[in-house]
């Protein structure tokens, strides 16, 4: 999910507690240094073990099952791919009054994609496209089929159409409700019917990594599995804009049912953050408004 600085010691997990777990399962590297990253992701908190490892351990029961789906497939999927992805080198057991399984894996170097950070954004939107191609290029045999696992990324839409409705109930008078309901209902009508592919499921600027500019590395596959590509495409809307939107659309050459579901995942994500802003009485969120604006455009377009 997004990522978000944190203080050590989140979701009851903290350097100490990574250490009594390394001590106890795996000594060989229980010497080395435990620090945690400077930006941590929501579903997992995140430790840097030495020079190259890190630690990730699940935050709440609902982000466990990609622990060993993790460790199970990105060592399948890694040798196919353009740039490094986070390879599990160990998994580790429930322990020291840690419930959940957790895992040891290779660190990338990088920063966290930003247009001040990227060279040149259309490249490196076509860098973006070229990754997912190559991703659902993989053979998909045997792979963890889209549901539960991965939040319903890669399945229909329709599974949030009551939350979508919801929101959009909240957000009358605050918002263009009826020209995004129409956006919605076009994402659900606009079944897949191809065959299963590799996906990455959270392909936002906090899981690309850039060095020198450029997509150095992918990260945080808790979300992946096998299914629609169509929720890999929500880039388009919340990094890519103009002529890098274009490029990305030109390069990943799919469908247009498939960029109408596309526009259904990123609209219903911005409906969940405008909806809670309305809920607690705050300004709607200028981010989220900029990308549903967007997207209702882009609609108008299709």
């Amino acid at each position: 999910m997004l990522s978000e600085t944190h203080l050590d010691g989140r979701a009851g997990i903290d350097a100490g507690l990574v250490k009594r777990l390394l001590t106890a399962q795996f000594p060989q590297w229980s010497d080395l240094p435990v620090t945690p990253v400077e930006v941590d992701g929501w579903d997992n908190r995140t430790y840097r073990l030495g020079e190259e490892l890190t630690v990730r351990l699940p935050t709440a029961p609902g982000y466990v099952p990609a622990v060993e789906k993790e460790h199970r497939w990105l060592s399948v999927l890694a040798p196919h791919l353009p740039v490094p992805i986070p390879v599990s080198v160990a998994l580790g057991e429930p322990g020291e009054g840690f419930p959940h399984p957790w895992s040891i894996r290779r660190w990338l170097d990088g920063d966290t994609a930003r247009p001040d950070r990227i060279t040149e954004l259309a490249e490196f939107a076509e860098s973006v496209a070229e990754f997912l191609l190559a991703l659902q290029r993989i053979d998909a045999t045997d792979g963890p089929t889209a549901g539960e696992h991965s939040f319903h990324r890669g399945a229909p839409p329709a599974y949030y159409d009551n939350e979508t409705r919801a929101c959009l109930r909240t957000l009358e008078g605050r918002l263009d409700t009826d020209r995004a309901a129409a956006v919605w209902d076009a994402a659900l009508a606009a079944e897949w019917r191809g065959e299963p592919v590799w996906f990455h499921g959270d392909v936002a600027h906090g899981n690309l990594l850039v060095r020198d500019g450029r997509l150095a590395a992918v990260i945080d596959f808790g979300t992946c599995g096998v299914g629609d590509p169509a929720c890999d495409l929500v880039i388009a809307w919340t990094l890519f804009a103009g002529p890098s939107r274009e490029a990305f659309r030109r390069t990943v050459a799919l469908d247009a049912g498939t960029w109408a579901r596309a526009r259904g995942w990123v609209l219903w994500k911005a409906l969940l953050g405008l909806a809670e802003d309305a809920r607690q009485g705050r300004a709607l969120a200028a981010g989220n408004l900029r990308v549903v604006e967007e997207v209702l455009a882009d609609h108008d377009l299709a």
